[in-house]
């Protein structure tokens, strides 16, 4: 099992964002994360990184905690946020360099790796520039390569289809796919829920702050008696949203 969370409460402060979630994921599966803004996806996400001490409960990333080894832990992640997060002072080159420092894979192996991922994303000649030169989908594409040359037993991605090209959209789609069919797993946060369907083997759904339920859509139709519906069907039946906010 790559990530376990048992009982999870937690917050920013003293007074709980999200509540008693529980969920796991296993090895080689991509599980989609769903909630309205402001449900909670964020703040698990960010106790999931170790960005946010939970109040109560656990997480374990490949059988350990932050606590067991913090360093390590964190190696096992890769994180690709929604807004793009790069240092204005290094070329794309330097911010490669500087994720095989991080993670300790030797520079050449992370250039090479990294190869290829450049020629998809189509950044290749562009190895000696600055962020400031680079579109938000440019960035977001360099988010993408630090990640995937890194090779982590989880990715985290939070909508990863945002500022995006249909040609980058489908590119990352493929790595997905590749990667977990190398027995990666990915926790991927969207609110696109038409592709999720498409790609994703489970769902959890958040919503106040509580998981409201874990399963394949077939698990979902058959525990919310929705025979035939489709994601987006679902999910607005089981969170009483509307489509104008979710």
């Amino acid at each position: 099992m790559v990530l376990k969370i048992n009982h999870l409460t937690g917050g920013y402060s003293k007074t709980p964002v999200i509540h008693d979630i529980s969920m796991n994921i296993e090895k080689g599966e991509i599980v989609g994360l769903i909630g309205l803004n402001g449900a909670g996806k964020s703040t698990t996400i960010k106790h999931i990184l170790g960005l946010l001490r939970p109040h109560s409960g656990e997480i374990r990333v490949s059988g350990m905690t932050m606590a067991d080894d913090a360093e390590n832990y964190r190696r096992q992640l890769g994180y690709i946020p929604e807004a793009p997060v790069l240092y204005e002072e290094l070329t794309l080159k330097e911010h490669i360099q500087m994720t095989a420092m991080a993670y300790g894979i030797d520079e050449d192996i992370a250039l090479g790796r990294a190869d290829e991922l450049l020629k998809i994303f189509r950044l290749k000649t562009k190895m000696d520039m600055f962020p400031t030169h680079f579109s938000k989908g440019m960035k977001q594409k360099v988010m993408l390569i630090c990640a995937f040359l890194a090779k982590p037993e989880l990715y985290i991605i939070d909508e990863p289809f945002l500022g995006l090209d249909p040609l980058g959209i489908d590119s990352l789609i493929d790595l997905m796919i590749n990667e977990r069919s190398q027995g990666r797993s990915i926790l991927m946060s969207t609110h696109i829920l038409a592709t999720a369907e498409k790609y994703c083997d489970r769902f959890a759904i958040i919503d106040n702050g509580k998981m409201i339920t874990v399963g394949t859509l077939d698990e979902l139709r058959e525990e919310f008696g929705m025979a035939d519906k489709n994601l987006d069907e679902v999910y607005l039946e089981i969170t009483g949203g509307s489509r104008e906010n979710a």
